[in-house]
């Protein structure tokens, strides 16, 4: 590996974080929001040095944003490395409350962030084919997108936010909900690949 200034940086970030779990101050390490080739870098080091691998990786995955089926799950796949999406709803979006002007929620009217990310009209083939599944399931929007989510190879556990009781049983509700593969295929299908990162 060529030696410069970047590589020498991660290459010292990687061994305090070594030495961390060497010192017993934590089990294992984890990253988030990084480029598939910097996780295989990082961890070709790791076998090199001798020092601690990456157990997780948390990058932003869901219905909506779905870049990181091309590199990152693939990679994550064959190290075995735990991926755990955040923002598995889309900021809330793929719940059904942050559609058109106006939000549903305090947040969705609140959020300005969401309605620069989302709102496109292939985010809207995507919603609307969540609900029409979820209504054939008889249950809410995000337990269907949560549900997507889980059913993707890959995936170890999403992250969730929860603001009330009802958020928290929804979502513990979609782990139990079956999508065939003719939903599966559905719910993919509107989807097309988005030309920049969301971070």
């Amino acid at each position: 590996m060529p030696a410069g200034p970047a590589l020498w940086v991660h290459s010292k970030t990687l061994e305090a974080l070594h030495d961390l779990v060497k010192l017993g101050m934590v089990r294992y390490i984890g990253a988030s929001n990084h480029f598939a080739y910097q996780i295989a870098r990082a961890q070709y080091l790791a076998d090199f040095k001798g020092w601690t691998r990456f157990v997780s990786v948390q990058d932003q995955y869901n219905l909506l944003y779905r870049e990181e089926e091309r590199e990152m799950l693939p990679l994550c796949r064959e190290e075995g490395i735990g991926f755990l999406p955040w923002s598995p709803l889309a900021r809330g979006y793929l719940a059904g409350n942050r559609r058109g002007s106006e939000g549903r929620t305090t947040r969705g009217s609140s959020d300005t962030m969401s309605k620069a990310l989302f709102g496109s009209e292939t985010d809207e083939a995507v919603m609307s084919a969540v609900e029409v599944v979820a209504q054939a399931h008889g249950v809410r929007p995000s337990q269907v997108a949560l549900a997507w989510t889980l059913h993707q190879e890959g995936v170890t556990a999403p992250i969730i936010g929860a603001s009330k009781m009802n958020h928290l049983e929804e979502a513990v509700a979609a782990e139990a909900l079956s999508l065939s593969a003719e939903e599966l295929q559905e719910l993919a299908a509107p989807y097309r690949p988005r030309s920049s990162t969301l971070s």
